[in-house]
C-alpha cells in the first residue's frame, strides 16, 4: 500500500454518493476501505446510470481503491462478523437514515462498547434531531431547503434553480473525509476515539455562509429580500463561442477597457471603485457584453490574455478533456478495469510528494473480497462456505 493513509482500516457502510465519495478519497489516500453491502439491497450506485459490462459509471467514480464484502446485518451471524471486522478497524462510517444503525445492533453505542477507541461518522439528511431528521432525502431536497437554489437564482425574486451537480453530496463527502483525518490526528495523539456527526444540510449551510449569505451575517440588520448584484451573469457571448471573462481589481477594469477598444469607460464614475462596479454591475456588463459581440472567441481569447484580463473559453464535457492545460496535469487517468474495461477517471487532486497516488483496484464487484476479508480475521475455508451457505455473505 501507499499514501498517507497506509494502514488505516475503515469499514464503509455507505452508499450512493455522499459516503462513498469521501471514503474513496480516503481509500485514494491509501486508507484499506472495505465497502460492506447488503446481500439483498447492494448500494443503489450499482445500478444507477451509464454502464459498461454492467458496472455503472457512478459506481466506478466513488469506490475505486476499496475491498468488498456483501453481509447480511440482519442476521446475528453477520452481525458477529461485523464486530470482529470492526476490531481491526480505525473507522467506521455510515450513512443510513438516524436510528437505523441501532436497530441494527451496530450503533455508535453498541461499536464503541466493543472498540473503544474507534472513530465512529455518521452522515445524514438533516442530522438526528429536528422536525426533518427521519424524512429520506436527496440532492435537490437539501439544495431546495438550504438556500442554495434561491443564491443560483440570483435574488429571491427570481424563479429558484437547481445547481446541475449535486453539490450537497459531493461537498458533505469531501467534508467528510477532512473530519475523518482530523479525528485520525486526534486518535493517534490521545488513543481516543470520537463520534462524528455530520448532516448534508449543515454542511451546505457552512459552504454558502463564507461568500453568499452577507445579507444574513449582522444580526438585527438581516435583509429581509436579497436583491441580485446582477442579472447576467460571468458567461459572454462573442460571435463564434461563448467565453468567461473576470475583471475584478481597478487594474483588470481599466485592462479590460483598453482590450475592448472603450478607454472611455475608464472614465465613467459609475465604474471608479469596485464597490461602484458593483452597485452599477447591470450596466457594465451589458456594455460588455455588446462590446464581445463584435468580434470571435479566439479573437477575444487572445486580446484579453494579451491585455491581462482573466478569461477563459467556455468548454463541452468532451471539450474539456482534450484542453492543453487539463493534459499538461495529468489530472485524468486510464486504467483497465475487469469488468468495465478500459475507463478514465479522475486522480485525486491533492498530490503528495512522498506518497503519490497509485490505482491499487478498480471498484470491487459485489462480496468480491468477503473470502479474503474473512480469512484474515480468522475465519476458516469450512466455515466461510457455512457463511455462503446460510446466506450471511455473498462469496
Amino acid at each position: 500500500m501507499s499514501g498517507p493513509l497506509a494502514g488505516i482500516r475503515i469499514l464503509d457502510l455507505t452508499t450512493v454518493i455522499s459516503g462513498p465519495s469521501a471514503t474513496m478519497l480516503l481509500a485514494d489516500q491509501g486508507a484499506d476501505v472495505i465497502k460492506i453491502e447488503s446481500i439483498q439491497r447492494p448500494d443503489h450506485a450499482r445500478g444507477a446510470g451509464n454502464a459498461s459490462g454492467t458496472v455503472t459509471s457512478i459506481f466506478l467514480n466513488n469506490n475505486r481503491n476499496k475491498r468488498a464484502m456483501a453481509l447480511d446485518l440482519k442476521q446475528p451471524q453477520g452481525v458477529d462478523i461485523f464486530f470482529k471486522l470492526a476490531k481491526t478497524a480505525d473507522v467506521v462510517i455510515q450513512n443510513f437514515r438516524p436510528g437505523v444503525v441501532d436497530r441494527l445492533g451496530i450503533g455508535e453505542a453498541a461499536v464503541r462498547a466493543r472498540v473503544p477507541d474507534i472513530i465512529y461518522i455518521s452522515i445524514s439528511g438533516f442530522g438526528d434531531q429536528g422536525p426533518l431528521s427521519h424524512k429520506p432525502v436527496y440532492d435537490p431536497i437539501i439544495q431546495a431547503i438550504s438556500g442554495l437554489t434561491t443564491v443560483q437564482a440570483g435574488s429571491d425574486s427570481e424563479r429558484p434553480r437547481l445547481i446541475r451537480t449535486i453539490v450537497p453530496d459531493k461537498l458533505t463527502g469531501i467534508v467528510a473525509a477532512q473530519a475523518v483525518s482530523s479525528a485520525l490526528v486526534h486518535k493517534l495523539r490521545t488513543g481516543e476515539g470520537q463520534h462524528v456527526k455530520l448532516s448534508m444540510l449543515d454542511a451546505i449551510i457552512n459552504f454558502l455562509w463564507s461568500s453568499d449569505m452577507g445579507g444574513q451575517t449582522f444580526v438585527g440588520k438581516e435583509v429581509d429580500v436579497q436583491r441580485a448584484a446582477t442579472f447576467i451573469d460571468l458567461i459572454y457571448e462573442t460571435k463564434t463561442d461563448y467565453i468567461s471573462v473576470s475583471a475584478m481589481t481597478n487594474q483588470q477594469w481599466q485592462s479590460l477597457c483598453d482590450a475592448v477598444n472603450h478607454p472611455e469607460w475608464k472614465d465613467d464614475e459609475r465604474f471608479k471603485t469596485p464597490a461602484l462596479r458593483d452597485l452599477n454591475a447591470n450596466e457594465r456588463l451589458e456594455m460588455t457584453q455588446s462590446a464581445l459581440l463584435t468580434q470571435t472567441a479566439d479573437y477575444w481569447l487572445a486580446q484579453l490574455e494579451t491585455f491581462g484580463v482573466p478569461c477563459a473559453p467556455v468548454l463541452t464535457r468532451g471539450a474539456m478533456i482534450k484542453h492543453p492545460q487539463v493534459v499538461a496535469s495529468n489530472v485524468l487517468i486510464e486504467t483497465n478495469h475487469p469488468i468495465a474495461g478500459p475507463i478514465r477517471q479522475s486522480r485525486p487532486a491533492a498530490q503528495f510528494s512522498a506518497t503519490p497516488y497509485e490505482t491499487r483496484r478498480g471498484a470491487p464487484g459485489l462480496g468480491e473480497h468477503s473470502r479474503e476479508l474473512l480469512a484474515e480475521v480468522g475465519f476458516s475455508s469450512t466455515e466461510i462456505d457455512a457463511l455462503i451457505n446460510d446466506q450471511v455473505i455473498l462469496g
